[in-house]
């Protein structure tokens, strides 16, 4: 079988891994009843409408994939399904009967199972145990082994795999572990299988036999709800996809009726793309260099705010008039040595080999879907990840990143894409989260006096215009924006030579959005190179002197100047402008 990653057309690909009998399959799967189905679902969370009025429906035998981006409501959808949440309202039916499950295992015991990305398994078990653990068969009442171990090789066998199931489970690689997972689901004579991001950690091998064993229990009339971020994958398992999109239901469709970019399209609710795009991206024969001509979107998001909607047209004047200064530094620093450079950089399971660069003074924007291989390039390069391919050479010299505290010495700076999980520590003052970094630069046994620290703080609160009553108040107090430039503080109170920044705007107001951008602007003319990610493209767009595209984990193109528009973009990440 060929692996998807090895091939460039999604929507035929999707075709030639099923067949024309497949494809007949789905098409005629309304013809049947769904044996899993919502009707007008709700979920409603504090402030978040998680599920607004979702119908979905899942036939046997098939295998329905679930697409939207972080927030989409994916996750939610599954909740429901297998009695994590119970909706506030619509009803859920399984084989034509309402169901309202009160927990998982009452789910799981109708015969919905769900399979998460991180395996739900006993690690110190043998395999034979975690495929019957809570069931174990019993004779004269004590635990029948030599059954156990017997049904367990059958339930295996079935997925065509053959293990030592008297092994230790964490013997085995994840692949396998998800293959045992998978064994325990039949076992029980599952109805609905529910896969949430089975691939994430798996290698281009582990894929394809995972897909085979997918389509084995497909054949056996088993519905299978597959949830990934990865295109080709989508294409090359799908009988039909349903797209959420902020907590709605944007459209179920057949795979081989919707091409890779309507998806994107569909998924991120970009709606600009042109129709002679559009007609290129069906051909397969759009170029970047066809689509030179086209001027780069720096449209700011819609606000009912009149003073913020002030302020981001002032910022974007400000910004338009910068333009020609970046175009002219990006050409001057193109001609020195990298600062940074990633040559066949990567992490197997995670990240397939990239290379980058990045010159001083220069903003290096990565642009690509949840699950691209945005945020794992990120944590690569700062050490929170261990590389296993490639070589990292900073100013031309090669260097081992094992840690963040390698990294953060030698000069790299990280704000993590959840501010609230991994950035701010919301008990601590401003003050001490501002000056977290430095201190743990220096050494814990090596305290910054506080008269320092309050003169560190106030002057990066002041830089930054971070809003606040003083440099005591506790963080989480402040405005999602304010804690943004907070974190920035702390990584620029280190004097980096390089900021990594994942998703630095995220649910931040449009004028802090439009604040923050240019300041960083402001930085890199002052000589600090930064690795910008962000969702949104005419983020990218409007901050980087170049964009390296990526998907499905791995570097497809870069960009720079004219070519570096939304809907050559959006082309890329689809699959259709390569």
């Amino acid at each position: 079988m060929t692996h998807p990653a090895s091939q460039p057309n999604p929507q035929a690909m999707g075709a030639a891994a099923h067949g024309a009998n497949d494809a007949a399959d789905a098409a005629n799967a309304d013809a049947r009843a769904p044996i899993l189905a919502t009707t007008a679902v709700t979920k409603t969370f504090p402030g978040v409408k998680a599920l607004q009025r979702v119908d979905f429906r899942l036939f046997p035998g098939e295998i329905h994939t679930l697409m939207g981006q972080n927030g989409a409501g994916k996750s939610t959808l599954i909740n429901v399904l297998t009695g994590v949440v119970a909706p506030d309202a619509g009803t859920i039916r399984l084989g034509g009967e309402v169901v309202a499950f009160a927990s998982p295992q009452e789910a799981e015991a109708a015969g919905v199972r769900t399979l998460y990305q991180e395996v739900n398994l006993c690690p110190n078990l043998s395999v034979a145990e975690n495929i019957f653990a809570g069931r174990h068969p019993r004779r004269f009442g004590a635990i029948d082994w030599p059954t156990i171990k017997r049904r367990a090789q059958a339930a295996l066998a079935r997925l065509d795999v053959s293990l030592d199931v008297t092994r230790s489970l964490d013997a085995y690689p994840i692949a396998v572990q998800q293959m045992v997972a998978i064994a325990r689901a039949l076992s029980v004579d599952a109805r609905v299988l529910i896969l949430d991001e089975p691939t994430s950690s798996l290698d281009d091998g582990e894929v394809s036999q995972l897909f085979k064993i997918l389509r084995h229990l497909k054949q056996s009339g088993i519905a299978i709800l597959f949830v990934t971020h990865f295109i080709e994958q989508t294409y090359a398992i799908s009988d039909r996809i349903t797209v959420m999109r902020n907590g709605e239901r944007e459209g179920e469709y057949l795979a081989r009726d919707l091409p890779a970019d309507q998806l994107v399209a569909k998924m991120v609710g970009h709606e600009r793309m042109s129709a002679r795009l559009r007609e290129a991206a069906h051909e397969g024969h759009a170029s970047h260099e066809g689509h030179a001509d086209q001027p780069v979107t720096l449209t700011a998001p819609a606000t009912t705010q009149a003073t913020k909607a002030t302020q981001a047209t002032q910022a974007t004047q400000a910004t338009q008039a910068t333009q020609a200064t970046q175009a002219a530094q990006a050409q001057a620093t193109l001609a020195t040595h990298p600062f940074i450079e990633l040559q066949g950089v990567g992490r197997r399971g995670t990240l397939q080999p990239i290379d980058l660069d990045l010159q001083r003074g220069q903003i290096l924007g990565l642009a690509g879907l949840l699950g691209s291989g945005r945020t794992e390039t990120a944590r690569l390069l700062f050490g929170a990840d261990r590389t296993d391919s490639g070589v990292i050479l900073i100013e031309g010299r090669a260097v081992k990143l094992r840690s963040p505290r390698d990294a953060v010495r030698h000069g790299i700076g990280y704000c993590a894409e959840d501010r609230k999980k991994e950035g701010i520590v919301a008990e601590l003052s401003i003050r001490e989260n501002i000056l977290l970094a430095l201190q743990a630069r220096r050494g814990w046994w090596r305290k910054i006096s506080r008269q320092r620290a309050r003169e560190l703080a106030d002057l990066w609160i002041e830089r930054l215009g971070i809003k606040a009553a003083d440099a005591e108040q506790p963080i989480g107090l402040l405005s999602g924006g304010n804690q943004q430039k907070a974190l920035l503080a702390r990584w620029l109170a280190t004097d980096p030579q390089l900021l990594i920044l994942d998703e630095p705007t995220r649910g931040i107001d449009v004028a802090a959005k439009f604040d923050i951008m240019d300041r960083l602007l402001a930085l890199c003319a002052n000589g600090l190179s930064i690795l910008f990610i962000s969702s949104e493209i005419s983020e990218v767009l409007r901050v980087s002197h170049r964009v390296a595209v990526l998907r499905d984990r791995r570097k497809i193109a870069e960009v720079a100047g004219k070519a570096s528009n939304e809907d050559n973009i959006y082309r890329l990440i689809a699959g259709s402008g390569e």
